[in-house]
């Protein structure tokens, strides 16, 4: 005996997409149609905001009967999957979800970062083609594009792409209009909604070939300027045109950038001066990427992460202005910023000219009392006027900052690491480029930072051993890798031991 047609449908999401939204949607269609329809959902651990898994079963007209529908998605009897995000789509095809010849994916392809992804030191990415062809082999048929690119280019939401994109895949028995009505009904969104949902249903029908999102771990530099911002900038930027390779213009740029953006323009021609040298040894044989790798890392070296610069982002009128296009904010919303913040006794002293700071390190009772009341957890509501003026103030030492104690270290440390480098340019240009590029591992500020320094003067230690030997500059990119590869340093000790490494000499900046 044939039952009555059904047809069951799983939509995984994260928080805030509006996956609730979307099921509330679909379900007001099917009942305008006559159909039966049962939603169930079921919350998932907080990783990304919340994946939940909602449940669809819709079931054709009945007439004097009252079907008998599940709570839960059966692993092989999934007609159509939706997720909200890519990986979302790979769960849905490791829980078996997805079968080849039953189940239409619609899927957003854009990514959501998990927490394991974003604590590694490095690239910590999963593969998102990999998980794209995972999903493209499992599935009967794919309708995967950008759809929360989509959704804001008509400024509207991802559950009303998603919604449209299932109008246009005719995976259920409703035309385009019976979805307009939904929305029109709703009342969520009105035309942004409306409008996001003709043009991912458009889409849909068009059957586009899947793209993954562009890989942020992997930035082109931006060309640099004819002109500079200011008058007292361009010489800097002639600078770059008359004394470095054409092949570094653009990261020099940037970094010339980062630099004046941290300090001031005067700090802009010390970034030069330092990257001015490895440029001078440098030759086109190579690419010129000495010159390259040295106006990349030595800009990231010179604006390192401190309390000056932390409270001066947070307390910018872009940050405020970006905040409230995420929320969603009209002119007339209050949107209102919680900052969290744990200061050390260390990160104090360092803010303080040396001479205080040592002063202070002679005082270890006094110390010991400041600690207690400074080494504990804060919140700032930088949306007050007290907040902000806080932070302000702390933005405000950044006129001071090069004769304090923390820049000296700094400005120290970063010397020692350019004479290294500069040691094994003498032998090995593969080396020393390799080198320079182990500057990725200085990141953050208090404890990260910490953490990351220590693992790059371990590779500074290494390199001293590994001059002059054959494949030193792979050898090195492998420990770099390593290091970057877990926040505990633990492949980067396997990595030391297997090649004997982890008695190397120690390298101290000069004081």
């Amino acid at each position: 005996m044939t039952g009555p047609s059904r047809i069951h449908i799983t939509v995984m999401a994260l928080g805030g997409q509006g996956g609730g939204v979307l099921v509330d949607w679909i379900v007001d269609l099917a009942e305008h149609a006559g159909w039966t329809a049962q939603a169930t959902s079921v919350a998932g651990v907080a990783q990304r905001t919340g994946a939940t898994i909602y449940y669809i079963e819709l079931v054709e007209p009945t007439p004097g009967h009252e079907p008998v529908l599940a709570l839960m998605p059966a692993p092989g009897e999934v007609d159509v999957l939706i997720a909200a995000e890519l990986m979302e789509a790979g769960r849905a095809v490791d829980r078996g979800y997805v079968t080849p010849t039953r189940t239409t994916v619609i899927a957003s392809s854009h990514r959501v970062y998990a927490v394991q992804e974003k604590i590694v030191p490095g690239h910590g990415l999963a593969d998102s083609a990999a998980v794209l062809d995972l999903v493209r082999r499992a599935a009967r048929q794919c309708v995967i594009a950008d759809l929360q690119a989509l959704a804001g280019q008509h400024a509207s939401v991802i559950s009303a792409s998603l919604f449209g994109a299932l109008a246009g895949s005719g995976a259920l028995p409703f035309d385009q209009a019976a979805f307009e009505a939904v929305v029109e009904r709703s009342g969520v969104g009105g035309k942004p909604s409306l409008a996001a949902l003709r043009a991912a249903a458009a889409l849909a029908r068009q059957a586009p070939e899947p793209v993954v999102a562009a890989d942020p771990m992997t930035t082109a530099p931006r060309p640099l300027p004819e002109r500079a911002a200011s008058a007292v900038l361009q010489p800097l930027v002639d600078r770059v045109r008359a004394e470095f390779p054409r092949a570094a213009w653009d990261w020099l740029g940037e970094g010339l950038a980062r630099a004046v953006d941290w300090q001031d323009a005067a700090y802009g021609a010390e970034y030069l001066d330092r990257v001015a040298p490895f440029a001078a040894a440098d030759c086109a044989e190579h690419g010129h990427a000495l010159t390259i790798e040295a106006a990349r890392w030595i800009a990231v070296a010179m604006s390192y992460d401190d309390a000056i610069r932390v409270a001066d982002l947070k307390t910018r009128a872009e940050r405020a202005a970006r905040i409230r296009r995420e929320v969603g904010a009209g002119a007339d919303d209050v949107v209102g910023a919680e900052e969290f913040f744990h200061p050390r006794l260390e990160d104090v002293k360092g803010l303080l000219p040396r001479r205080w700071a040592d002063w202070l390190d002679a005082r270890p009772r006094l110390g010991a009392r400041l600690a207690r009341h400074l080494d504990r957890g804060r919140r700032v509501r930088t949306h007050t006027v007290r907040g902000h003026l806080q932070l302000r103030l702390v933005a405000g030492l950044r006129r001071w900052r090069r004769s304090s104690r923390r820049h000296a270290e700094e400005t120290a440390h970063l010397q020692a690491w350019l004479d290294a480098v500069q040691r094994a340019l003498a032998q090995d240009y593969a080396l020393a480029v390799e080198l320079l590029r182990c500057r990725r591992l200085v990141k953050g500020y208090s404890d990260t930072h910490t953490r990351g320094s220590s693992r790059f003067d371990q590779l500074l230690r290494a390199a001293a051993q590994l001059a002059g030997r054959a494949q030193a500059a792979a050898t090195l990119a492998s420990l770099r890798e390593a290091a970057l590869r877990d926040a505990e340093g633990r492949a980067l000790a396997e990595r030391l031991r297997a090649l004997e490494l982890a008695g190397s000499i120690e390298v101290r900046p000069a004081s």
